[in-house]
């Protein structure tokens, strides 16, 4: 059995997820049926560096899973984008250790979150950025962030909490930046809660438009309280950028597709 590890591209819109769900159409169901019908394997089960929910994108999911298939990587690639639907891709493919894991194995994931704040909305944007009706102040988004650095109990952007045995993370880059009309957080950690970049995008967005001062942020961050911060913003903002993996293990690093600036 050899392991594979692939590199996923897709628009989350019409997906509910990328974990397999009953009745529904998910990324890991559409890339586990791809495999199969390349390598003729009855069961093929793929392990993702974490799950994105309903409408959520990613340009660099990674996902490993083991074959007896004899194809090159390289072949594989082809192939298996072959039987993809068109609102997913595999960018990439190579085989690692036996005892590689997407999951176990990722020291840090990278996240976007993207806002078009120009008037009227740009039908073009919907699938990939929310729309904010007031104009964002990014450099006031961007003081208001820096208390997030480092590492904290982010319980107060964790939608249900608790739903891991910590809340304890380490954000370890965290940037507001814009461009023309539009404006995106980016957020690396070593691991994230349920909701969590969504719910820290919609509390520096309630900085962005004037209705907290920066200094909030970090208060809510002391409370620990998840109705003391922003809405969770919607998933269609949202889109897993990278997963980083230690030495040998690690990526090369691809450049975003346009929607993601």
């Amino acid at each position: 059995m050899r392991n594979l590890r692939f590199v996923l591209r897709y628009d989350g819109t019409e997906f509910a997820g990328w974990q397999t769900q009953p009745g529904r159409r998910t990324v890991q169901e559409a890339f586990e049926q791809a495999v199969a019908a390349i390598t003729r394997e009855p069961r093929v089960r793929a392990n993702a560096s974490g799950r994105t929910d309903a409408g959520v994108h990613a340009v660099g999911q990674v996902a490993n899973l083991y074959s007896r298939t004899r194809l090159s990587p390289e072949v594989l690639v082809k192939a298996v984008n072959a039987h993809l639907p068109a609102d997913a891709s595999v960018r990439r493919c190579d085989e690692v250790p036996q005892a590689f894991c997407a999951n176990k194995d990722a020291v840090r994931k990278t996240y976007r979150y993207l806002i078009y704040d120009g008037r009227p909305h740009d039908p073009f944007a919907r699938r990939f950025a929310t729309h904010s009706r007031r104009p964002l102040d990014a450099a006031a988004m961007f003081a208001a962030s820096r208390c997030l650095l480092g590492r904290h109990d982010f319980r107060c952007f964790e939608t249900d909490w608790p739903n891991r045995l910590s809340s304890v993370r380490t954000i370890t880059a965290l940037d507001v930046a814009r461009r023309g009309e539009y404006v995106w957080v980016d957020v690396e950690a070593d691991g994230f809660l349920y909701n969590m970049v969504r719910a820290i995008a919609g509390t520096l967005m309630q900085v962005g438009r004037g209705h907290w001062p920066a200094a909030k942020v970090a208060e809510v961050l002391a409370a620990g309280d998840r109705r003391q911060a922003g809405p969770t913003a919607s998933p269609e903002g949202l889109c897993l950028l990278r997963v980083t993996y230690p030495g040998r293990l690690a990526l090369p690093a691809d450049p975003p597709p346009l929607f993601v600036m």
